[in-house]
C-alpha cells in the first residue's frame, strides 16, 4: 500500500481498545476517537456492530486475519501506522479487547514514540473481564479464588510457561487464544499437579449475540471443544470460580419455572 508523504506535520495515533464485542462496552472516549477518526485501522476481533460505529467519512483499513485473506504481519501493521502518520493523518488503530492486553499495542507504542509520532492510548475491557461478567462467572470469588492469572496460549515459538507455578496458585486461570492448545492445556496442568476434576469454562463469541458457554472437567477440555464444535474467538477458564456460574445457571432456571408455574395458575 502506497502512502503519498506531506510536508506537514505528522498525525497522531490513537490506540484505542474497543472491548470484547458489545459496542455498549465501548467507553465515551473510545466512541469520541472513534467518531472523529480520519483513519481506522482495525482488527478482525474488532465486532461488526462496533465496525458499524465508523464514520463513512473515515478510511477504513482492516488489517487482522480472516478466512480467504490476507493477514498483515505485525511488520507491515507497524509500518503501514508510521506512513499514514508521517503523511499527516490522524489514525485511530481500534483493537478488539485492550491494546495492552495480548494486543500488541505497547509495540505499536514504542515505535511511534521512536520515530516521534504521538501516541494516545485509550483502554478497553479485555475479553477475560468482559466475556466472564456475561457469563455470570466472577474472577474472584470470597473463599473461592483470590485473585486471577492471565496467559495466552499463542506463540510464535514453543510456549515457555511455567504450568507449575500456575497449577499450585489456587486462582482462577483466564487462558486467551488456546482453542488450538486444549490437549496441551490439559495435560500440561495435570502433569503439574491440577486435580483433573477442576471446572473449565470455554467462553465463545462472549459479549455479542453469538455467544456460548460451556463448563466441564478439565480432563474434559479437548472433548468439550470438539463434542460443541466450539470455534474462535473463545476464552478458556480455569478454576473453582465456574462453579458460580453454574449455581447462577440453576438459580435462574429455577426462577424461570417458578414463573411458569405461577402464570400457569394464573391463567388455568
Amino acid at each position: 500500500m502506497k502512502i503519498r508523504f506531506s510536508k506537514k506535520s505528522p498525525g497522531r495515533v490513537t490506540l484505542v481498545g474497543a472491548g470484547p464485542g458489545d459496542p455498549d462496552l465501548l467507553t465515551v472516549k473510545a466512541l469520541r476517537a472513534i467518531e472523529q477518526a480520519e483513519c481506522i485501522v482495525f482488527d478482525n476481533l474488532v465486532s461488526q456492530e462496533i465496525r458499524a460505529l465508523f464514520p463513512e467519512k473515515a478510511r477504513c483499513l482492516f488489517v487482522g486475519k480472516s478466512k480467504g485473506a490476507h493477514s498483515s504481519t505485525q511488520d507491515e501493521i507497524n509500518q503501514l501506522l508510521l506512513d499514514l502518520a508521517l503523511s499527516g493523518t490522524n489514525v485511530c488503530r481500534v483493537k478488539g479487547g485492550d491494546s495492552f492486553v495480548f494486543g500488541r499495542g505497547g509495540e505499536e507504542m514504542l515505535l511511534m514514540a521512536q520515530k516521534n509520532i504521538s501516541v494516545d492510548v485509550i483502554p478497553g475491557i479485555t475479553a477475560a473481564s468482559g466475556c466472564t461478567s456475561y457469563a455470570n462467572l466472577p474472577l474472584t470469588h470470597r473463599g473461592v479464588a483470590q485473585g486471577c492469572t492471565f496467559i495466552t496460549a499463542h506463540s510464535d515459538k514453543a510456549l515457555s510457561i511455567n504450568w507449575k507455578a500456575l497449577a499450585e496458585l489456587n486462582q482462577t486461570l483466564v487462558i486467551y487464544m488456546g482453542l488450538t492448545k486444549t490437549e496441551l492445556i490439559t495435560s500440561e496442568l495435570s502433569q503439574a499437579g491440577m486435580d483433573a476434576a477442576t471446572p473449565v469454562a470455554i467462553i465463545e463469541n462472549g459479549c455479542t449475540p453469538e455467544q456460548r458457554i460451556f463448563t466441564g472437567q478439565l480432563h474434559e477440555l479437548t472433548a468439550l471443544k470438539q463434542h460443541n464444535q466450539i470455534k474462535s474467538p473463545a476464552l478458556i477458564v480455569v478454576g473453582e470460580v465456574v462453579t458460580i456460574a453454574n449455581q447462577m445457571q440453576w438459580l435462574e432456571q429455577l426462577s424461570e419455572r417458578h414463573t411458569a408455574d405461577s402464570t400457569f395458575k394464573l391463567t388455568a
